[in-house]
C-alpha cells in the first residue's frame, strides 16, 4: 500500500511519501534506544511538564489537525475536533495521575516478615522501546492512548501508523518534539507493513501494541511471541446493543443512532448488533430506522454532515458484500442498503455508503459473524433476556456491550454473563482515561488506559531486603 493521503470524499491523492529506507530506519531505532537510556531516569515531574506542554500545543493546533484527519480518512470535522480535544484531556489526566498509578506497592508488615524480609515492595519500571502499530480510524486517539501512559511510565515510542494517514502520523512526532521531549522519545516510522517484522524482532524493541484487524493482530502477536516480547492487542468488535422492556425507548433509539454511525460507523466499539426484546421491538425499530434515515451524508468538511465517506474504497466494497449477502439470504433493508446518489459537489468519486438498518438476520449470513466496519446496523428480536444474552454472546468478538434496562436484576445478570471487556448500561460505549479499555476472545488481550494500561509496559519488580 502506498504511503499517501488520499481524500476519501473524492478519491483524489493529496500527497505521498517515500517509505523510510533501511539506513534511516536503523538510525531511528538507535535514537530510540539511546533516548530510553536517558529518559527512563527522568522524574514524573519532568515527564508531566512535557506531556502537559504537548496537550497545550494540541489544543492550539486543534482546527488544523482536525482538518488533516478529515482529509485523510473522512471523519466529520466536528468529530475530528472532539477527538483532538479528547487526546489533550487524556494527556493531562496521565500527567496528573501517573505517579500515583505507578507508586511503589508495599505489602502488609506481617506478609513481609513471613517472606523472611526486613523490607519488601513492588516498583514499576519502564520496559524500553515500545512499537505501536496503529489504525486509521481514530488516528490521533489510538496513538495518544498508548503514548501518554507509555511516556509517563518512562518508555519511548516508535509509531508505525496506517499508511493512509501519514500527515497525522508525522504531526504526532512533531507535536512531542515541540513539547520538548528528548530526541528519539517518540518517532514516526513511515514504513509499509512488510517492514514491521524486522523492527519487532530487533532486540532494541522491548514490546509492541497493536490496534487493528484480527489478521494484523495475529501476525504481530505471533512474531512477538516468537521473540518472547510483551504485546497488547485491541482488535475487532461486533458489540451488542441490548434493549429490554424497562428501557427509555426514545432515548435508547436516539443513542443507538450515534452509537452505530460514530466515525462513519468505522469504530471497533461502535454498537453493531441491536438485540431488542419482542415487547419493545417495533417501537425501537421504528424510531431507530427513522433516525438512521434522517442522517445527513456528505462532505465531511461541512459542519452539517453526520456521516462522511468510508476511509477506503476496499472498505466500502467489503461492507457492500456483507449487506448484499444478507439481503440475498433473506434480510430486509429497512433503510439504506446502497450507495447514496446525487451528492454532487465533486463527491461522486468518494467512498460513501448510506446508513443502513437490516432486519431478519439469520446465522448463515456472513454479517451475523463478521464485523461491519461502516454505517450498517443489524436488528435482532429476542423473546426474553436469556435469548438476548445468548445472541449477544454469539460472536467471536468480545470488546464491549451496551444494555438498556432499569431493572437491577437484569443489570446484574448482564454483568455476570455478557462476554465482553465492558458492559455499559443506558448509554453508549466510550473510552475514558480513568477506565480500562480492551476485550476478550478475538477482540484481543491486555488493557489500555487507566492504571491497568500504564502498567502493561512496565516491569513489576519485586524489591526484597533480607532481615
Amino acid at each position: 500500500m502506498p504511503i499517501a493521503t488520499v481524500n476519501p470524499a473524492n478519491g483524489e491523492t493529496i500527497t505521498s511519501f517515500d517509505p523510510l529506507g533501511p539506513e534511516e530506519t536503523e538510525r531511528r531505532l538507535a535514537a530510540a534506544d539511546s533516548a530510553f537510556r536517558e529518559y527512563r531516569t527522568t522524574g514524573f515531574d519532568v515527564r508531566a511538564r512535557l506531556l502537559n506542554r504537548a496537550a497545550d500545543l494540541l489544543d492550539e493546533d486543534q482546527e488544523k489537525i482536525a482538518r488533516t484527519m478529515t482529509t485523510e480518512m473522512g471523519k466529520p470535522v466536528k468529530a475530528a475536533r472532539a477527538e483532538a480535544a479528547k487526546c489533550a484531556k487524556a494527556m493531562r489526566w496521565y500527567a496528573a495521575n501517573a505517579q500515583r498509578l505507578l507508586a511503589d506497592e508495599h505489602p502488609e508488615d506481617a506478609e513481609v516478615r513471613d517472606s523472611g524480609a526486613s523490607r519488601a515492595y513492588v516498583r514499576y519500571r519502564p520496559l524500553g522501546v515500545v512499537l505501536a502499530v496503529m489504525p486509521w480510524n481514530f488516528p490521533l486517539w489510538q496513538v495518544v492512548r498508548f503514548a501518554a501512559p507509555a511516556l509517563m511510565a518512562g518508555n519511548v515510542g516508535l509509531l508505525k501508523h496506517a499508511s493512509n494517514v501519514p500527515q497525522t502520523a508525522l504531526y504526532l512526532e512533531d507535536l512531542f518534539r515541540r513539547a520538548g521531549f528528548p530526541e528519539g522519545c517518540f518517532q514516526t516510522l513511515l514504513v509499509g507493513s512488510g517492514a514491521i517484522e524486522a523492527i519487532l524482532r530487533d532486540p532494541r524493541v522491548a514490546a509492541a501494541t497493536l490496534t487493528g484487524s484480527e489478521p494484523a493482530g495475529r501476525s504481530v502477536a505471533s512474531i512477538a511471541g516468537d521473540e518472547v516480547k510483551k504485546t497488547v492487542m485491541e482488535l475487532g468488535g461486533s458489540d451488542p446493543y441490548v434493549v429490554l422492556p424497562s428501557a427509555d425507548i426514545a432515548k435508547a433509539a436516539a443513542t443507538a443512532v450515534t452509537a452505530r454511525v460514530q466515525n462513519n460507523g468505522q469504530s471497533c466499539i461502535a454498537a453493531k448488533r441491536f438485540i431488542v426484546h419482542t415487547e419493545v421491538y417495533d417501537a425501537f425499530a421504528g424510531r431507530f430506522t427513522e433516525g438512521m434515515r434522517a442522517l445527513t451524508v456528505g462532505d465531511p468538511a461541512r459542519e452539517s454532515t453526520d456521516v462522511g465517506p468510508l476511509a477506503s474504497e476496499q472498505g466500502r466494497t467489503d461492507l457492500e458484500e456483507l449487506v448484499d449477502d444478507a439481503v440475498r439470504r433473506g434480510a430486509t433493508a429497512l433503510c439504506g442498503g446502497a450507495r447514496p446518489e446525487g451528492l454532487g459537489g465533486g463527491l461522486d468519486g468518494g467512498w460513501f455508503y448510506t446508513p443502513t438498518v437490516l432486519s431478519g438476520i439469520t446465522p448463515e449470513m456472513r454479517i451475523h459473524r463478521e464485523e461491519t466496519f461502516g454505517p450498517v446496523a443489524t436488528l435482532y428480536r429476542a423473546a426474553d433476556l436469556d435469548e438476548a444474552v445468548a445472541l449477544a454472546n454469539d460472536t467471536p468478538f468480545g470488546l464491549s456491550s451496551n444494555v438498556w434496562t432499569q431493572d437491577a436484576e437484569e443489570m446484574g445478570r448482564c454483568v455476570r454473563d455478557l462476554e465482553a471487556g465492558g458492559v455499559f448500561f443506558n448509554g453508549m460505549t466510550a473510552s475514558h482515561p480513568a477506565l480500562p479499555f480492551g476485550g476478550i476472545k478475538r477482540s484481543g488481550y491486555g488493557r489500555e488506559l487507566s492504571g491497568h494500561g500504564i502498567r502493561e509496559f512496565c516491569n513489576a519488580t519485586t524489591v526484597w531486603y533480607g532481615a
